[in-house]
């Protein structure tokens, strides 16, 4: 604004801060708020012309100085700055489209553990884009198998390791995992609580996003059919 005539300014002022409150705005909050180095006085001095000029009213004979239709006309056709607008839509369209597609990237994968832990009858999960964790479904599933009901410490282990995200993040990231589904049968797997599990992982890819998607059940497994049912569930995402 700095080329602009201190008329205009104030105008400018007065509807950015309009804009950005709602509030009708003084001469003390233009002179604070937008740094005029002049008096009150040679503010409302100022508004006084404006009003005259019809681009700006008062509300209320207590309030201050809102923008009329003409104050709107002359700022978007004379004031405003479209270049820095234009650098400010871009960067915060940037940032909600991040937000956006990460958004829809969770629920693709939420989706997915759905589908898995009721097609495969076992507990599925899946590490979360953006976020230091892991979402997993069907712990029911694999605490109806026989191992399990037999065995009640077993089966808390499990739940425990299960709903102890850093461990089992930790885990999942120091598992040998490529684009194929790999299989860590008994103790092949690293925590001591899922040694009487199997677990078949891969990593998935939804967009600009990556983590590892897989399905946790008891040794006793059908490891050709939950291969492939990873295999086919990458496919719809």
């Amino acid at each position: 604004m700095a080329d602009l005539d201190r008329r205009t300014q104030v105008l400018a002022a007065i509807v950015q801060h309009f804009v950005t409150t709602a509030e009708p705005v003084g001469s003390n909050t233009i002179i604070v708020s937008y740094k005029f180095e002049v008096s009150p006085a040679t503010i409302r001095n100022e508004m006084a012309t404006l009003e005259k000029e019809g681009l700006i009213f008062q509300p209320h004979t207590s309030s201050g100085r809102v923008p009329t239709e003409l104050g709107y006309r002359k700022f978007v056709e004379e004031i405003a700055d479209y270049g820095s607008a234009t650098i400010k839509a871009q960067k915060l369209l940037e940032s909600v489209w991040a937000e956006y597609t990460a958004e829809k990237a969770k629920e693709k994968i939420y989706d997915a553990v759905n589908i898995l832990a009721r097609a495969c009858n076992n507990v599925s999960f899946a590490t979360i884009p953006n976020s230091p964790r892991t979402f997993f479904l069907g712990l029911s599933n694999v605490l109806k198998q026989p191992e399990f009901q037999q065995d009640p410490f077993r089966a808390s282990q499990v739940v425990e390791m299960l709903e102890n995200d850093d461990n089992f993040l930790n885990t999942l990231s120091q598992l040998s995992v490529d684009e194929e589904p790999q299989i860590f049968i008994g103790q092949e797997n690293i925590i001591a609580q899922i040694q009487s599990c199997s677990i078949v992982v891969c990593k998935y890819r939804v967009g600009d996003y990556e983590g590892l998607l897989g399905i946790l059940g008891p040794t006793r497994m059908d490891y050709a059919f939950h291969v492939a049912m990873l295999q086919e569930i990458k496919k719809l995402l």
